[in-house]
């Protein structure tokens, strides 16, 4: 199967990683060549760490990094069997990239958004073929995370929900099925936590590490929500916490002004070096 990917960062390229390792032909692609470059040596990293641990052997990895085509020219998506956006969680970014695919690929062509909030009908809503096209929410890092959250639109068809679930389970995926609403199931949840998680820093409750320490232990949670906000990057957790904001009407969604903060001055968890928690350089 040929499959579209368009974004080669953090997401984007743990969905080529996964794809080709499924033997699927996959075209990468990105605004400059410097930065599917840059994707296609994290990709071949990780598949020699996957190889290094006996998960994989070296046939798959060299079959893998062979799967994948990298371009800077969205033309060349034309004839691909499904396209999975993973760009910014930006509204204006989202539906332009959408709106062009939609005058170059034929009509059989099946888009897949791999928002964190955005919702499916909005993101549709000037498309062609609205009833091809879905939430695919892939869980970082993707080679790792089992889950896919598949949102369906109001005018999702049965095809295309049964076509992304049975593709997710051959490359050995979990796809779980939800409406679409502003975050869905898991940012709805997870967002308002790491909010409370930076209410409870910014009054003084406790320190980062205390309180990552007590969800960790106390409930279970492989790594804790300042933590985790820092991995997903503090921007990237605001905009959602204003989708939310926005979608819902309910003040409990409001960011932490703790964030806003943040986001200010720079400081947006791994990507800048500097988070609730500092990482070298």
């Amino acid at each position: 199967m040929n499959i579209g990917i368009i974004g080669s960062g953090t997401m984007g390229n743990g969905i080529a990683h996964v794809f080709s390792l499924y033997d699927h032909k996959v075209i990468l692609v990105d605004i400059n060549e410097q930065i599917l470059n840059n994707a296609l040596e994290t990709i071949s990293k990780n598949l020699k760490r996957q190889f290094s641990k006996g998960r994989i052997t070296q046939a798959e990895v060299n079959s893998a990094i062979d799967n994948i085509e990298i371009s800077t020219n969205i033309e060349k998506m034309h004839c691909c069997d499904l396209i999975i956006e993973a760009v910014k969680e930006d509204y204006n970014i989202k539906s332009e990239i959408f709106k062009k695919l939609d005058a170059i690929c034929n009509s059989k062509t099946i888009f897949a958004s791999n928002t964190s909030s955005i919702s499916i009908d909005h993101l549709s809503s000037k498309l062609n073929r609205r009833d091809k096209f879905i939430g695919m929410h892939f869980m970082n890092p993707v080679p790792i995370m089992k889950l896919i959250e598949v949102i369906k639109g109001k005018k999702t068809s049965l095809d295309t929900i049964n076509f992304i679930k049975d593709l997710s389970k051959s490359i050995d995926k979990i796809p779980i099925e939800c409406n679409d609403s502003p975050g869905f199931v898991s940012n709805r949840i997870l967002m308002p936590m790491i909010n409370e998680a930076a209410l409870c820093y910014m009054e003084g409750v406790a320190e980062p590490e205390a309180i990552d320490s007590i969800m960790k232990l106390g409930m279970g949670h492989p790594m804790g929500p300042l933590r985790l906000a820092d991995l997903i990057g503090i921007d990237v957790c605001v905009y959602i916490m204003g989708v939310l904001y926005d979608g819902l009407k309910d003040e409990k969604y409001k960011p932490c002004p703790i964030l806003n903060d943040m986001v200010e001055n720079n400081k947006l968890g791994n990507k800048t070096k500097e988070g609730f928690y500092r990482y070298e350089l």
